[in-house]
């Protein structure tokens, strides 16, 4: 059922389509960005699959108009967006592959319609990024809190801060340039409220509801999803891959295109 408030899909979401193959991959980004941020990724597979971009909204081109916190209150309602997507599109088969976040979104799209997705490639996804008991999230309720509140008094100088700790290879700046100011092109109140459901979510409980081979990319010293989420994920997902990184950081589709591109293509041959 598509939500009665869309306009066409395509032109909310900026989707931008090329590649000579017919079997579909589309890309999300994550949290601050925009479609921009795959351009190290998709060429390796343009020959052979047809790749779909998109902007989430509030990011990059997308269309903001749409906008309201009641549609967008909770990570499930990008989910529906990319099912629109999809739907519009008529894809089927999908390779879903999804950053950050958008890790998380994909996977719950999966869930909301199983038939539409083969195979999901998660980058740095969390189920939940604060500390519980027997869990490890990487953050305590109180830095989490700390973050969004700083988020919410100054977002730009936010933004100038937490970029060289999301992207963590401080021998790059050009990178942590570039994050950086994708996060201050971004719409700021859409920005706010996207990162209040996103460090606040909890989607522990949808993890075994995932049909789709998944294969779970880990970074090595990623401050966002420390190792052990990987790991957590990869117990919780039944049949997922799970592969460690040589890559440091949260955003190896900028920082090691050429190792995360090569573990892409293994997953995808199997």
């Amino acid at each position: 059922m598509l939500h009665p408030l869309r306009m066409n899909p395509i032109i909310r979401n900026n989707v931008q389509i090329k590649g000579k193959g017919v079997k579909p991959m589309l890309f999300a980004h994550g949290y601050g960005c925009d479609q921009n941020m795959w351009r190290y990724i998709t060429p390796a597979f343009e020959e052979e699959y047809k790749i779909i971009l998109f902007d989430h909204v509030g990011f990059g081109k997308a269309d903001t108009s749409v906008y309201t916190q009641e549609r967008y209150a909770s990570l499930q309602s990008y989910a529906v967006d990319i099912l629109e997507i999809c739907e519009e599109l008529e894809l089927e088969e999908v390779i879903f592959v999804g950053h950050s976040v958008s890790a998380m979104i994909g996977l719950l799209a999966s869930i909301l319609d199983p038939d539409r997705f083969s195979k999901l490639v998660l980058i740095g996804p969390s189920p939940r990024y604060i500390d519980e008991d027997g869990y490890i999230g990487g953050f305590t309720q109180e830095g989490i809190e700390d973050l969004l509140n700083t988020l919410d008094s100054d977002y730009l100088n936010w933004s100038q801060a937490i970029a060289p700790v999301i992207m963590g290879n401080p021998q790059k700046p050009e990178l942590v340039q570039e994050l950086a100011q994708s996060f201050c092109r971004s719409d700021v109140e859409v920005a706010k409220d996207f990162a209040r459901i996103t460090f606040l979510s909890d989607n522990r409980a949808d993890l075994g509801n995932v049909r789709a081979e998944t294969l779970i990319l880990q970074c090595t010293d990623d401050v966002i999803a420390p190792q052990a989420v990987g790991e957590y994920m990869h117990q919780q997902l039944p049949g997922s891959t799970f592969k460690l990184l040589n890559a440091t950081g949260h955003c190896p589709n900028l920082s090691a295109p050429e190792e995360t591109i090569a573990a892409i293509k293994e997953f995808l041959m199997h």
